[in-house]
């Protein structure tokens, strides 16, 4: 048998086999469409939709053993236009300036900000002498000082303070989150602050969302009401989504532990409380005689649960994690009321897609990712178990087992995601996970669904109380794990080809038949050594010019022991270093990268000062300069950086070359970049001028 024939032949092994595939392609197409470094123009998208329909037509004329193959490309086309569509979709305007004045809105989402700030979330803008046409759609402003002596966030209220607001900014370095992109299709317009209290402007109109967002603040009131504290507010972020009352330190005990999932409304509350409801609901039917013998009892169990599932979803907010997780459900309890498998690859295969369809920048995060990975892994791994009628010993020891295995499958599928994305591993994280999780699934979501029967008649503090029992186990768990000594461990991050070779490795794994599909670990491995000989940045300076980070043997140095506090400690975290600013500023002594030297020049007197600099040096600033600035050289002021975003040094000597995040991003529609010129040196002039500094 010749090539063709073995490759037909292997083709054709994979026919009943290849729905799993579908996402897949569809991902690619995605991220086809996010990996340009330009925007699409409107014939290249029209191309893409009429080559998919052309292939899927195509496709039908074609031999089976090679259809498949063009239905993978068709769908690969098909992604990347939901992707360009999905972006045109969300257009707004941005801000381009820093704008101070007053900013009027209606309160549409109250949560914290990462320095434990409230922050409010505001449509229907309006800013001083600022056209309709250039106003964000929504802006995100967090209060601060006298800000909280105004009246207090209402949901659906329309509010006006004086803030600061500027446009959400790009990555703290070339390659890293890019925040821009995440405002885009949140579509948020400005993000700043304001020190003084609001004022309310007018009441909230009726409006069937915001009256959900209404009956949500009102039940986490009630929660933390009824509840003390951080259980208090773990038990409101279970219920509605809302994490506003979790203090600082539980947060990182949580995260610390790898418990943090369980904060979030994710598969694991929306399956719980639908697997309850579905229990629940059979073991009454199943008490009724009449039910029981005429009626589909399992169907009708599926769809109470469903609508439980339905109910939830509006009571935590509908967030995208939510979201995502609902949809997980639905499909599984819909393949019940259709007679299907309802823990399939095929289930999980057509939840992915419509989550790709309905938001395809879904793909580029970690919720996305982490809660494939590991249901796509439970249900390959169970499914095997389940072929090879493998049991996990006797009957007693099952749930246990069962217990043990799947948090440690799920850990094991998510942790190289969660390390790339948030550059931490939790060591004792399945222990911890092995402590909480049951209690979750057997206490808290059961008492979550009993407050909710018993709340009409005033008796909601019974399941709130028991549950509350719980929550304390949880936390205190947390606490004590994360109090262990080496409890969190920190990693570098990885470059960009590393979780797609891994992901596509181990998709290959499960989802191919036959032999071959063992060189989809040969592909993990690949990666794991692609993330090991990775190379952090020599030099890393902030799109702001008001922090500069080198890389010493004792870490990354930082020019500046307080400020850009977020940038530092991405740098930081990116570097698998869990040290504090202050830690690593005291490593900044004098900086020699084999003869280039680094000049940061921090506010408008040390500019004002500075009169020459050798041949090769990058002369660093966060004030605009007042005069002309020496052209022996590379000088990075706020003008510069903002044409650039941030600029990374890569490597030493005369091989090193300048990095700009602008390099790597490329000019897309939510950079902004696009509307300044490159005024900043071309890549090979830059990287002339630094060779030429250290040699």
């Amino acid at each position: 048998m010749g090539p063709n024939g073995r490759l037909c032949q292997m083709m054709l092994i994979q026919r009943g086999h290849l729905f799993g595939w579908l996402p897949v392609g569809m991902a690619c197409g995605i991220a086809l469409f996010f990996g340009l470094k330009f925007d699409p123009s409107a014939v290249l998208i029209l191309g893409g939709a009429v080559a998919a329909v052309g292939l899927i037509i195509l496709s039908r004329a074609l031999d089976q053993a090679v259809s498949p193959v063009t239905v993978f490309m068709a769908l690969i086309a098909f992604g990347f236009v939901m992707a360009a569509w999905r972006a045109h979709s969300v257009a707004a305007p941005v801000l381009t300036w820093r704008y101070y004045g007053p900013v009027e809105g209606r309160i549409v989402g109250i949560d914290r900000s990462g320095s434990d700030a409230v922050r409010l979330t505001l449509d229907r803008v309006k800013l001083d002498r600022v056209s309709p046409a250039k106003t964000p759609h929504r802006v995100r402003i967090s209060l601060h000082g006298n800000a909280a002596l105004g009246i207090a966030p209402e949901p659906g209220l329309r509010v006006m303070t004086t803030a600061h607001l500027s446009p959400p900014s790009g990555p703290v370095e070339p390659g890293g989150f890019d925040f821009q992109r995440h405002a885009w299709f949140a579509e948020l317009g400005g993000v700043g602050y304001t020190r003084v209290p609001l004022l309310a402007v007018s009441q909230a109109e009726f409006d069937l969302r915001q009256e959900v967002f209404r009956i949500r603040t009102a039940v986490s009131a009630r929660v933390r009401a009824v509840l003390p504290a951080d259980v208090g507010g773990f038990a409101a972020a279970v219920t509605t989504g809302d994490r506003s009352g979790m203090s600082k330190d539980a947060l990182n005990d949580l995260r610390a532990s790898n418990t943090a999932h369980l904060l979030a409304i994710s598969g694991l509350h929306m399956g719980l409380l639908s697997g309850f409801v579905f229990a629940g609901l059979r073991l009454a039917f199943a008490l009724i005689p009449t039910i029981a013998l005429h009626w589909p009892a399992r169907k009708m169990a599926a769809g109470g649960a469903l609508i439980a599932a339905c109910v939830y979803l509006a009571l935590s907010g509908g967030n995208v994690a939510t979201e995502r997780a609902f949809i997980m459900v639905a499909v599984a309890l819909c393949a019940v009321l259709f007679d299907r498998r309802a823990l399939s690859l095929r289930a999980v295969a057509i939840a992915a897609m419509i989550v790709l369809a309905l938001r395809p920048e879904a793909l580029m995060g970690p919720g996305f990712q982490m809660s494939f990975a590991a249901t796509t892994a439970l249900v390959a791994v169970f499914g095997w178990m389940r072929n090879g009628r493998i049991t996990l010993g006797p009957k007693w020891a099952r749930p246990i087992l069962g217990v043990v295995l799947s948090s440690a499958v799920a850990g094991l599928a998510t942790a190289p995601i969660g390390a790339a994305h948030f550059n931490a591993v939790a060591h004792y994280g399945l222990i911890a996970n092995l402590a909480s999780v049951p209690l979750m699934g057997m206490l808290v979501i059961p008492a979550a669904v009993l407050a909710l029967l018993l709340a009409p008649l005033g008796l909601d503090w019974i399941g709130l109380w028991i549950m509350g029992w719980g929550l304390r186990w949880i936390l205190w768990v947390a606490d004590t794990v994360a109090g262990l000594d080496g409890a969190r461990g920190y990693v570098a991050g990885p470059n960009a080809w590393v979780l797609p070779i891994m992901a596509m490795g181990a998709l290959v794994f499960i989802l191919w038949q036959g032999r071959t599909r063992f060189a989809g670990l040969a592909a993990i491995g690949i990666s794991l050594a692609l993330w090991q000989v990775g190379q952090r940045p020599t030099v890393l300076i902030a799109d702001t010019g008001a922090l500069i980070g080198v890389m010493t043997d004792q870490g990354r140095a930082l020019s500046k022991e307080k400020g850009a506090g977020f940038v530092a400690r991405n740098w930081l975290e990116n570097d698998g270093d869990g040290v504090e600013q202050n830690f690593a500023a005291a490593r900044w002594t004098s900086v020699d990268l084999a003869g280039l030297r680094l000049v940061h020049l921090s506010g408008k007197r040390a500019a004002a000062a500075f009169q020459s600099c050798s041949q090769g040096d990058i002369v660093v600033m966060n004030t605009d300069p007042e005069g002309k600035m020496p052209d022996t050289c590379l000088v990075l002021d706020p003008k510069v950086l903002r044409t650039t975003g941030a600029v990374a040094i890569i490597g030493q000597g005369a091989g090193a070359r300048i990095v700009s995040a602008r390099d790597i991003g490329g000019d897309r529609m939510w950079s902004g970049w696009a509307r300044y010129p490159q005024t900043l040196l071309s890549l090979k002039k830059r990287s002339n001028l630094l060779a030429e500094g250290m040699q």
